[in-house]
């Protein structure tokens, strides 16, 4: 048998990571939304969880990543990725949800288009992992059981009776690859009672939701258990359209693909399923207490971010994404502050926050899916005052971008520019403004944003007009390709 140290080396060049970022974190909120979701935030370090993700590939040297997404989080996914060095990497495109199975099934034709025996190591964008070098020894595992045509994921090993993930009961041991066994069953969320069970038996573990497997091997299972997401998957995969650094799937194919997780459609069918046994740090961030847990504490189990300040508070996380935020003489809690949002829970209740966000869009709110600073490829923008038939935002532009030819038929725009220099198509006529200048956009005028300097550019937009929606915008044309 190889040395445990010597099998990633012998088959790095094969190994692909694959990055799923498609879900919405709503017991994150109200710093998860819809819009720009958990996995884009650094909620555990300076780096934000999909970058955390992305530079574990790094790590090992494996090569460039492939990440699926949905089309709205594209140029987020770019950007983030380029932050930490990696220019390279392959974005496909989801034109509508349709679960992990489908996703997995087009990185794995994307991959053997050039070596269908390549290794795909699945992770989530939204995980955490504490411990690297011990991730590293299971990986060298999982990886050479992949080679020898399993899917393998990871088991790791209980530390409480978790109700909110799934367990994995391990069967025989594989004889050819140390540390793995063969699954003997996934068994679901249990209850409180029957976790206290599993976490008691060494037999169980905790379903990370990682898999290995080569290409070739996870396209075959998938064709026997679910041709349709096989054969809808291949013509996606087959008719996409690339657009800058992205593949675009196509549409009309993805669409008809059942709505299902790669668990249960293939991992709990198939024959070929392996797990390693695990410990090394992994937390899927699936609520506030789970980001409690593994955040740095104080003397009084309390971990806090941004501009806290406690007293006689006790085993407490308090977040501020800005405005300073107190609590005194509590225990258990949970408070989350930013912009436009205040959500205060017992930690007991940290899963009943998706609960909260559903009432919230039930009731029509915006919160529930929007934040107050909105992303664009471009930069972002975000709203200050608004009132009746007014509305005040800031818009920054980073250097060398700019917004799409536009025009709008409810809203006159004044623009200040506070910081940098921009150039404003109107109409006919190309402007250059500078700091402390401003510029009037009538009703109707065809208009355009650039920053060609070298630094960002900030402006103050004062809207009015009887309808201030978003949706009040006619594209011209578009740099980025948006509708």
């Amino acid at each position: 048998m190889p040395s445990q140290s010597t099998i990633i080396d012998s088959v790095s060049r094969t190994v692909v990571p694959v990055i799923l970022s498609g879900g919405s974190g709503s017991r994150l909120w109200p710093v998860s939304r819809s819009c720009f979701p958990k996995q884009f935030w650094p909620l555990l370090s300076d780096k934000t969880l999909v970058q955390e993700t992305a530079m574990r590939g790094v790590n090992a040297q494996l090569g460039n990543p492939v990440v699926i997404c949905n089309e709205a989080h594209r140029f987020i996914v770019a950007e983030q990725l380029r932050e930490i060095g990696i220019t390279d990497s392959h974005i496909l495109l989801e034109p509508v949800a349709r679960n992990s199975a489908p996703a997995i099934a087009a990185a794995a034709f994307l991959v053997a288009e050039k070596n269908p025996d390549a290794i795909l190591w699945i992770m989530a964008a939204d995980a955490a992992i504490q411990d690297q070098e011990l991730l590293k020894k299971a990986l060298n595992s999982a990886v050479q059981a992949a080679s020898e045509g399993y899917i393998t994921t990871f088991g790791i090993r209980p530390t409480k009776p978790e109700t909110g993930y799934g367990y994995i009961e391990r069967g025989t041991a594989l004889k050819s690859v140390e540390g793995a066994y063969h699954i003997k069953q996934f068994i679901e969320k249990p209850d409180a009672a029957r976790a206290e069970k599993l976490v008691k038996d060494e037999r169980y573990s905790w379903n990370s939701g990682m898999f290995i497997a080569k290409a070739s091997v996870l396209l075959r299972e998938i064709e026997t258990f679910e041709p349709k997401i096989f054969s809808h998957v291949k013509e996606a995969v087959q008719n996409r359209v690339s657009d800058h650094d992205f593949e675009r799937l196509a549409a009309s194919a993805f669409k008809e693909c059942p709505d299902i997780s790669i668990d249960y459609s293939v991992a709990e069918r198939t024959k070929v399923a392996a797990v390693v046994p695990a410990s090394f740090g992994w937390s899927d961030i699936g609520s506030w207490d789970a980001v409690w847990e593994i955040t740095p504490k104080d003397a009084d189990g309390n971990a806090i971010f941004g501009d806290v300040f406690l007293d006689g508070t006790k085993n407490c996380y308090v977040r501020s994404e800005g405005m300073v935020t107190t609590a005194t003489g509590v225990e258990d809690l949970i408070v989350i502050v930013t912009g436009d949002a205040v959500m205060v829970s017992h930690r007991d209740r940290a899963q009943d926050v998706k609960k909260m966000v559903t009432r919230l869009k039930e009731a029509g709110r915006p919160e529930a899916t929007k934040h107050n600073r909105m992303y664009r490829p471009w930069g972002f923008y975000e709203s200050l005052i608004e009132g009746d038939r007014f509305q005040v935002k800031r818009i920054h532009v980073e250097p060398g971008q700019k917004l799409s030819l536009q025009k709008h038929f409810h809203r006159a725009e004044h623009w200040v520019v506070v910081a940098g220099t921009a150039i404003v198509t109107r109409d006919k006529d190309n402007i250059l403004v500078r700091e402390n200048e401003s510029i009037y956009l009538p009703l109707g005028a065809v208009h355009r944003l650039e920053n060609p300097g070298k630094i960002p550019l900030t402006l103050i937009e004062v809207q009015s007009g009887p309808y201030l929606g978003e949706d009040d915008i006619v594209r011209l044309e578009d740099v980025y390709a948006r509708s």
